[in-house]
């Protein structure tokens, strides 16, 4: 695993053994990214499932401002603290929290975000409840977009509230899905 572009571009991530974690592979990563590229520069992000904290740290190399990244499971937060200072990624940049996504999404009363990254464990078949944990949460704001991989088989609707799917990608097993606000797409935005 390495970083694709940016500050950080090139740079490997720390191998790690862990059957619990499925990282996004760098051809998923690379069309994730080239379609967020307009809305990553000075980005407030959340990486949800962080797992490796592969997708935030690439997020920051792409000059992301800030990368909150979530996570349950401790073995992953130990990869994902490894990577951020193998990679020397200033403290000041980032926040880990030790908690359940949905919970999180559901408790969350700070500002929105412009950028939610999320990748479920596939073997939980969770995306559906993650889209509307995240519908309902103070994280989505009118100018919020959210990436979020989901099995080819699991539920994901096209709306959750005024949470619209402008984009997916299918990759065999998996899509890749693009939501944003339903007003952003009236403003033109997130029509790629």
């Amino acid at each position: 695993m390495r970083i694709i572009a940016g500050k950080y571009r090139g740079h490997q991530l720390v191998a790690f053994k862990a059957d619990h974690i499925r990282p996004t592979t760098d051809r998923v990563k690379e069309t994730l990214f080239n379609k967020l590229q307009f809305y990553l520069e000075g980005a407030k992000v959340v990486d949800l499932f962080c797992g490796t904290g592969n997708l935030g740290i690439e997020a920051l190399s792409r000059d992301a401002s800030f990368c909150t990244f979530v996570e349950k499971n401790p073995k992953s937060l130990a990869i994902t603290r490894q990577n951020l200072d193998k990679l020397k990624v200033p403290k000041d940049q980032y926040k880990i929290i030790n908690m359940d996504v949905v919970a999180y999404l559901k408790s969350y009363t700070g500002e929105s975000f412009d950028v939610i990254l999320a990748d479920p464990p596939f073997t939980e078949k969770m995306a559906h409840d993650v889209m509307m944990a995240a519908s309902q949460s103070a994280g989505f704001g009118p100018q919020t977009v959210m990436a979020i991989e989901s099995e080819q088989k699991e539920r994901m609707d096209e709306h959750y509230g005024s949470i619209v799917r402008y984009n997916q990608k299918d990759y065999g097993d998996k899509f890749l899905n693009l939501f944003c606000h339903e007003s952003a797409l009236q403003e033109g935005e997130g029509d790629e």
